[in-house]
């Protein structure tokens, strides 16, 4: 068992190098689009790119989970035809999508509200097409554990955007149009060497049968993962309804700072599916994933007591003449924590998601996700206009909290997996020993004692979560023999 989690581990690790590079490049080039593009060119950028997120929904269908689930379960049958059948599906439906956006570019636009840019709508009819042709190849170099592959083509994608987007901006002198054009040269170039590591998998071979059944399961994908990108942006608008802009823009900025635990959560995901479809079926499957969750949540705890009890301390540090954050939104550093606590939840959503797909229930999934998108707009409504960002986080919370319930109720009832729930309890408690012990004293930030005192309180963590037996000593001593002893090949 512990050769496994080291494995998922790993994975893992590899998986989250490309969303650390990419998260920190794409940071990079806010500053650089604010001094090169005016505040309605950058605008008109983010609004097409939060378009793309909600079509890229509709263009993927849900293949790249169905084929993930398929051939997961192959035992007996044609490896390629499973890899075909899906990749064919998207090229044909992504390519006449996009060739009608394309057709149809300049109504669309002024239907979006930017009559004059229609180039910009075919630029970015075509960047979905690219991304949708990735999907599938970018499957298999997971479900054959490929992180290595999969990350450098990751970054690979992410450093052409940025070396591009400074070209066309800098020196062809382009605006708008050079953010979209660099990100479909890129997706063009990345697809390219996607497909010829991979294209070997790829034949003249399209199995309606297999066809109807990827459907079966993958539509489903398409209203759950549309309520899952609304759940991720939903609250900016309401704020800004019920509020002005400068709030949405505290609330934005201080949002981000929960990036750490996000890219722990991505990181884990990313490793996670392939991982348990591949192990589904072994003996003791099922103590493996509950062994995983106990684990991961002490991760995640780790981070939430880390990250809340130093934000302060992160946001005052002096960078030149100025703050790593600007003193005009310090007043929203009290949402962290309950950001951090939403990404806890999803974590958890992703772990309790087990059952639905190896049993095919994802039809349950549209249920789930919606629940939580309801009480996301729901609670915004509600909380905003009294307690004003501090309403949204805790609507963010609120809506997590009935995602991970609900696929947990879920996938219960079809593959039941009996997690340690004691030592979660546990966890919980030393968590909130630890965090509540830092409003007992008047922390000074960066102060050197109040420094030396937080240190101490995730010490405090770590000292009961090992005296509670949450990870008990003999847990820990066959984790590192198990690392003394691996092959390179794990490590």
């Amino acid at each position: 068992m512990i050769d496994k989690i080291l494995r998922l581990g790993k994975d893992a690790a590899i998986y989250g190098l490309s969303s650390i590079v990419g998260r920190f490049l794409n940071f990079l080039l806010v500053p650089f689009y604010t001094n090169y593009l005016l505040p309605s060119e950058y605008g008109v950028v983010a609004n097409l790119y939060a378009y793309i997120a909600f079509v890229l929904i509709v263009y993927g269908y849900g293949m790249e989970q169905a084929y993930m689930r398929f051939i997961a379960s192959l035992e007996h049958g044609d490896r390629k035809e499973h890899f075909s059948t899906p990749f064919l599906s998207l090229a044909g439906t992504s390519v006449l999508l996009s060739g009608l956006i394309h057709l149809f570019s300049s109504p669309i636009a002024a239907w979006v509200g930017y009559p004059e840019h229609g180039e910009l709508i075919a630029y970015s009819a075509w960047i979905l097409c690219f991304d949708t042709l990735m999907v599938v190849p970018y499957a298999s170099l997971r479900m054959e554990q490929k992180a290595k592959t999969f990350a450098a083509l990751r970054i690979l994608h992410i450093v052409l955007s940025v070396v591009l987007n400074i070209i066309l901006i800098v020196v062809v002198q382009m605006k708008a149009e050079g953010v979209l054009i660099a990100n479909l040269i890129a997706s063009a170039v990345t697809f390219a060497v996607l497909l010829r590591l991979t294209g070997n998998q790829l034949v003249p071979r399209f199995s309606t049968k297999l066809y109807r059944e990827l459907l079966r399961f993958g539509l489903p994908y398409i209203p759950s993962g549309l309520a899952a990108i609304a759940m991720q942006v939903i609250d900016r608008p309401i704020l800004q309804a019920l509020t002005n802009d400068a709030t949405v823009g505290i609330y934005q900025a201080n949002y981000r700072l929960g990036v750490l635990m996000m890219l722990v959560v991505s990181m884990f995901d990313y490793a996670w599916r392939p991982f348990f479809l591949t192990h589904a079926r072994d003996e003791g499957a099922k103590e493996l994933f509950a062994r995983v969750f106990t684990y991961f949540s002490v991760l995640l705890f780790s981070v939430f007591l880390v990250v809340s009890l130093f934000i302060e301390d992160l946001v005052r540090i002096k960078i030149g003449g100025g703050y790593f954050f600007s003193p005009a939104y310090w007043e929203g550093v009290s949402i962290v924590p309950w950001v951090l606590l939403a990404y806890i939840f999803t974590g958890a959503y992703a772990n309790f998601v087990v059952g639905v797909t190896i049993e095919k229930k994802t039809q349950y999934l549209p249920l789930v996700t919606g629940a939580g998108a309801l009480v996301n707009i729901g609670v915004n409504y509600a909380l905003i206009p009294q307690y004003g960002i501090m309403g949204a986080a805790y609507a963010t919370l609120a809506a997590y909290v009935v995602m991970a319930a609900g696929i947990y109720g879920v996938s219960q009832r079809f593959y039941t997996v009996h997690y340690e729930w004691g030592k979660i309890l546990r966890l919980l408690v030393a968590a909130g020993v630890a965090y509540g012990a830092s409003f007992v004293w008047n922390f000074e930030p960066l102060a050197v004692e109040s420094v030396v005192m937080k240190l101490a309180l995730c010490l405090l963590f770590g000292v009961l979560v090992v005296a509670m037996r949450v990870v008990s000593f003999r847990e820990l001593r066959s984790t590192a023999s198990a690392l003394q002893t691996k092959s390179p090949s794990l490590l």
